[in-house]
């Protein structure tokens, strides 16, 4: 009974800390996200509620992304009430060590990531998709677009003063999938349709291939042909950049439908990077709480707090950019893709298990 009571209030003060840093980042983010939207809707008539919306729905993601971090600070936070409050020295008094602290806020650490991965993460995935929809519709090039969705590829450009509509399946590698052509004159008017196989795109002049061509201003004369030359102002990493953002992509869709996203044109590669981005992220998360024990319990002086914490942050802004940097080489295939992404983790794990150790005997 004695060990409930106790539990449950330092688990208390945990989630106390998390929720009141992650309101601190959110509200932050706001701030500095709204200046942006603003800016971006300068020349638009939209008043101040769409920036503020928009601002709201990319916000929680942003925030999920730098999730560690902000477990980090609400660690270092709740270590230093419970230090400064001399909450530590009495529950010493009832046979709980430093890493009787620690293995219970890493166990809520772990807890949180799961949750935000199986119910936050869908919620906001969603809202990031909503977010480009909305702000994708204000592009001030509307000549030309581009957009994915459950019918394929749509891609809207326009061609001297023709306007061409072009739909495809998917996209793999460099070819566009059953592949269909729609120019319009200037007057909107559609006066040619291609149909074909597929299209090679990997450079702005494609080389479609097996198809037939509808001249419908000239008597639906069909002309069918094997190879044809088609003009546009799109090729593979221009229409690649498409799929950039991965966050409207939500864990449970990349571990259920990743061989659909593929045949609709992501990149296999930066699917399973990102699968494993969030597999790795409760661990992530445990780890970051055992770092910030250790900074903050090595010594019960109050006056060493704002040492450790100035060197604690500082750690943190060594591990985000080491983290940046690892994914960066796995990205350009420098190094293992996998290992880009657990290679931070692994050696923070090794680093704090040794560390821990020394905490927990004093």
């Amino acid at each position: 009974m004695k060990n409930f009571i106790i539990n449950k209030y330092l688990t208390v003060e945990f989630l106390k800390s998390f929720l009141n840093v992650f309101l601190i980042f959110c509200c932050a983010g706001l701030v500095m996200n709204l200046f942006e939207e603003i800016n971006y809707f300068r020349k638009y008539n939209v008043g101040i509620g769409l920036p503020i919306q928009l601002s709201l729905m990319i916000i929680p993601s942003i925030v999920i992304n730098m999730l560690p971090f902000v477990l980090f600070l609400s660690s270092m936070w709740v270590f230093v009430k419970l230090k400064n409050n001399r909450d530590l020295l009495s529950l010493r008094t009832f046979g709980i060590s430093n890493g009787k602290f620690i293995f219970l806020f890493s166990s809520i650490a772990f807890i949180v990531g799961i949750i935000i991965l199986a119910a936050l993460n869908p919620v906001t995935s969603i809202a990031v998709k909503y977010y480009e929809d909305i702000k994708g519709s204000y592009d001030l090039d509307k000549s030309h677009l581009a957009s994915i969705n459950a019918n394929g590829i749509w891609i809207k450009e326009k061609i001297g003063k023709n306007i061409n509509i072009i739909k495809s399946k998917a996209l793999k590698g460099n070819f566009l999938i059953n592949v269909s052509i729609y120019k319009f004159d200037e007057n909107n008017l559609l006066v040619e349709r291609t149909e074909a196989k597929q299209a090679n795109i990997r450079d702005t002049t494609w080389l479609i291939e097996d198809g037939y061509t509808i001249q419908l201003q000239n008597k639906n004369v069909k002309n069918d042909f094997e190879n044809l030359i088609f003009y546009s102002t799109f090729n593979r990493e221009k229409l690649n950049s498409v799929y950039s953002n991965l966050d409207t992509i939500s864990f449970y869709k990349l571990m259920t439908e990743s061989k659909e996203l593929v045949a609709r044109g992501y990149s296999s590669k930066l699917l399973e990077e990102k699968k494993h981005f969030y597999l790795s992220l409760p661990f992530f998360l445990v780890l970051m709480v055992l770092l910030s024990g250790i900074f903050t319990l090595n010594s019960n002086e109050r006056r060493q707090n704002t040492y450790y914490v100035f060197l604690s942050i500082i750690a943190c802004v060594v591990i985000f950019y080491f983290k940046s940097f690892s994914t960066a080489l796995g990205a350009t295939e420098k190094i293992p893709l996998l290992l880009s992404v657990w290679s931070p983790v692994i050696i923070l794990f090794l680093f704090c298990s040794a560390a821990i150790i020394q905490i927990n005997e004093k």
